[in-house]
């Protein structure tokens, strides 16, 4: 079947976090690097994109949630960011088996979701879709 990757699929998930400010200060600084802003904020929730963080019990856990990212420099910005701030990795930056092409990182978030960053190369049967995503 063929695809157009460059449709949206979804408008937005909520993750629910045991430690609001620390999962915010999370996200915050390993979505900098992939160019994914913080939008808008409430005493509740923090806006990022198509990302809220919510104030909300209980926490979400055992999510994997994978981000876009424009090229295997961003994906190890992603990866780094997190390290430097004092937060775990679970995988370091690399091309995975996954399928040819495929270059990602993941961190754990203060709630140890799985949280991804994926560059598709140019073998990788997504790539190409940045120039037209919408």
């Amino acid at each position: 079947m063929d695809w157009d990757w460059s449709l949206r699929v979804f408008d937005h998930v909520d993750v629910h976090a045991s430690d609001f400010a620390e999962s915010v200060r999370f996200y915050e600084t390993v979505l900098a690097p992939l160019g994914i802003p913080r939008l808008a904020e409430s005493e509740e929730w923090v806006c990022f994109t198509n990302l809220n963080v919510a104030r909300s019990q209980p926490p979400t856990t055992g999510l994997h949630l994978c981000f876009f990212a424009r090229s295997r420099e961003a994906v190890d910005g992603f990866h780094t960011a997190g390290v430097a701030a004092g937060f775990r990795s679970n995988g370091e930056p690399g091309y995975r088996d996954y399928g040819l092409g495929y270059y990602a990182a993941y961190l754990l978030d203060p709630d140890g979701n799985n949280v991804e960053a994926l560059y598709r190369d140019e073998r990788n049967v997504g790539h190409g879709a940045e120039a037209t995503l919408r």
